[in-house]
């Protein structure tokens, strides 16, 4: 089957994700983050969540070295950090609110509403993408706030009236 790559990037685009950003930190080099809306629940035992990364990516030699990520799902009012993350050459976390992870000394963005620090469990190849499997060795989250979500190319916020 062919297909046309632009239809099919619209077409994946009217399902709604939300949107994050995968932090991690190598030895001798300085954290870095990227923003990804790829991220899902794999497993509640043993506790295993995935997202992916484009092989293209900037980040990939970083992300491939790395012993452990932590994902910090948004807030709504999150979306210049989103985008400035999500530009090539731009994932220094200089000057943004983080804490080392409580289990695996990658960074934590305080203000995420979910944090969920993990240690590296699988990568797998998959077209033009790697898919990073992570085991959850903490996580925390906020009963407060609302997710930055991502629609057909435009970054969205719950309506109003909704949880």
């Amino acid at each position: 089957m062919t297909h046309d790559t632009r239809k099919f990037r619209n077409a994946l685009g009217c399902f709604t994700t939300g949107v994050a950003v995968v932090t991690t930190q190598v030895e001798g080099k300085e954290p870095i983050g990227v923003t990804i809306n790829s991220f899902a629940s794999v497993s509640l035992e043993p506790p295993l969540v995935l997202w992916s990364l484009d092989k293209k990516s900037d980040t990939l030699p970083v992300f491939n070295a790395a012993k452990a990520f932590t994902i910090n799902i948004l807030r709504e009012d999150h979306r210049e950090l989103s985008s400035r993350l999500a530009r090539q050459g731009d994932h220094s976390l200089a000057g943004l609110p983080v804490r080392p992870g409580a289990s695996n000394g990658c960074p934590a963005l305080e203000d995420a509403l979910a944090h969920f620090e993990c240690e590296v469990e699988a990568r797998h190849e998959a077209g033009d993408h790697i898919i990073m499997i992570g085991r959850v060795l903490h996580f925390e989250y906020s009963e407060d706030g609302r997710p930055l979500l991502y629609h057909r190319g435009s970054y969205r916020g719950l309506a109003e009236g909704n949880p």
